[in-house]
C-alpha cells in the first residue's frame, strides 16, 4: 500500500496484517504515522495497493466504515463544537435518528463512564484540557464503534490525565483500538505495534520488542 500527498510519497511499500485488539504506531515525526492513522480511519485515499479495515474496503464502503470507526485527535477542541457538555456528546447519535429517550439515556451513560456526568451542562469549552479529551473520547465511545483510532491522544496532557485518557482506550469495551503515540508507556500497554520510518514499516510485532527497537534506533 501506498499514499500519496501532493508530490511527495508519504507512505511506500506498506505491507500489514493487524488483527490485534490494540496496536500502537510508533516512529518518529514525519514517519507517516498519522497518514497511515488516517487511511485506516476512511479519511483520505491510499494511492496504490489494497487495504482492509474492519474487513471493509475505506474506498468503497466509506459510509458503512465511518459507522464502524470513531476517530480521537490529539487536540479535542478541534472535536468539540456544540455549546455544552452534553450536547456535544449526543451530536456524535445524530445519525442513529435515536428517539430522544434513548438518546438522552445513552449520553447520561457515557458522561457517567467519563466522569463527566457532574459536567453536562458546563460549556464545553470551559472544561480542562484533560475533561476535554475525556469529552472527545465520550463523544467517540458513545457510538459504540467496532474501532477507534487515536493520533496522539495524550500528547497535551499531564501525567495523571494521560494515564486516565490511555485507561479509557485501552479498556476492553468491545472495541479495536489502532493508536499513534510518542508515549512509549502506552505503546507498550498495547498488545501489538507498528514502527515507521521513512515512509516505511521498519518493525512490527509485539509491543515490548517494537518499542525497544525504536528506543535503541533513537539511541544511535
Amino acid at each position: 500500500m501506498a499514499s500519496r500527498l501532493g508530490a511527495r510519497d508519504v507512505l511506500r511499500g506498506v505491507s500489514l496484517d493487524l488483527d490485534a485488539r490494540s496496536v500502537a504506531v510508533v516512529g518518529d515525526n514525519g514517519s507517516g504515522k498519522s497518514t497511515f492513522a488516517r487511511l485506516v480511519a476512511g479519511l483520505i485515499r491510499r494511492t496504490a495497493g489494497d487495504l482492509r479495515v474492519l474487513g471493509l474496503d475505506p474506498d468503497r464502503d466509506a459510509t458503512e466504515l465511518r459507522r464502524r470507526v470513531a476517530l480521537v485527535l490529539s487536540n479535542p477542541d478541534a472535536q468539540i463544537v456544540m455549546p455544552t457538555v452534553a450536547d456535544d456528546v449526543a451530536l456524535s447519535l445524530r445519525p442513529a435518528r435515536l428517539p430522544r429517550a434513548e438518546r438522552d439515556r445513552r449520553v447520561a451513560l457515557a458522561l457517567e463512564r467519563f466522569g463527566l456526568d457532574g459536567l453536562a451542562d458546563r460549556p464545553a469549552h470551559d472544561l480542562s484540557g484533560g475533561q476535554k479529551q475525556l469529552l472527545a473520547l465520550c463523544g467517540a465511545f458513545v457510538r459504540a464503534p467496532d474501532l477507534v483510532v487515536a493520533d496522539e491522544p495524550t500528547a497535551f496532557l499531564d501525567a495523571r490525565n494521560a494515564r486516565l485518557v490511555s485507561d479509557h482506550l485501552l479498556a476492553d469495551a468491545g472495541h479495536r483500538l489502532v493508536v499513534v503515540t510518542h508515549d512509549l508507556g502506552l505503546a507498550r500497554r498495547c498488545e501489538r505495534a507498528v514502527l515507521f520510518s521513512d515512509g516505511r514499516v521498519v518493525a512490527s510485532g509485539i509491543s515490548d520488542e517494537v518499542v525497544d527497537a525504536y528506543e535503541r534506533a533513537v539511541a544511535c
